[in-house]
């Protein structure tokens, strides 16, 4: 309850535009924002939430890669599984901010959206797979929108699994493969998986 305040003051700066989020952003905030996003009590985090998802909506690129280099997608992730409508609505937002600048560094660099895989692994697609079938429409649709933008494509799944002939029923044996983790699976003598760090 003591933080609610600060952090709708906080919220309300960064809905003004980049230069208001930039002066959140020095004064060294953000961390402790993630800190309250990922550990408070609900009615404190559900004001984090909006702090950091107003950030991502009026702040530039630069300013969203520094919001993910502290650590807001596991905590907005898992707050896709809360029974407040309202505040699944907010995460929603936020992720989608952010995986739109993923989508435009892919285009620019080598193709993959680095802030989708981090949505992954933050076990946060399944939850947005999950809220497809979720009573309020706005939710439902929205996690659509998101899954058929950011995670389906032909040119994705071409990248994640080279080799794999669209007419054929088997996959290829393939020798290695890198995992996000930085383990890499290789096929041993016989036949069988192992991994070692890469």
């Amino acid at each position: 309850m003591l933080f609610q305040q600060p952090l709708e003051a906080v919220g309300n700066i960064v809905t003004g535009d980049d230069v208001q989020t930039q002066a959140v952003i020095d004064s060294n905030i953000i961390p402790m924002l993630v800190e309250i996003l990922s550990k408070a009590e609900f009615k404190t985090r559900k004001e984090a939430a909006w702090a950091i998802t107003n950030a991502t909506s009026g702040g530039t690129a630069e300013q969203i890669k520094y919001l993910v280099s502290q650590g807001v997608i596991k905590p907005l992730c898992d707050l896709l599984t809360v029974m407040d409508s309202k505040i699944v609505q907010v995460a929603l937002s936020g992720l989608e901010n952010i995986l739109r600048v993923g989508k435009q560094d892919a285009f620019q660099t080598d193709g993959i959206n680095k802030f989708a895989v981090m949505v992954e692994e933050a076990y946060g697609l399944d939850k947005i797979e999950f809220l497809q079938s979720h009573d309020n429409e706005e939710i439902y649709r929205k996690a659509f929108e998101i899954i058929e933008y950011y995670f389906s494509g032909e040119d994705e799944d071409d990248k994640l699994m080279p080799g794999i002939d669209q007419n054929s029923d088997q996959l290829p044996i393939l020798p290695w493969s890198q995992h996000a983790s930085g383990r890499l699976s290789v096929l041993n003598s016989n036949g069988l998986c192992g991994s070692t760090e890469t």
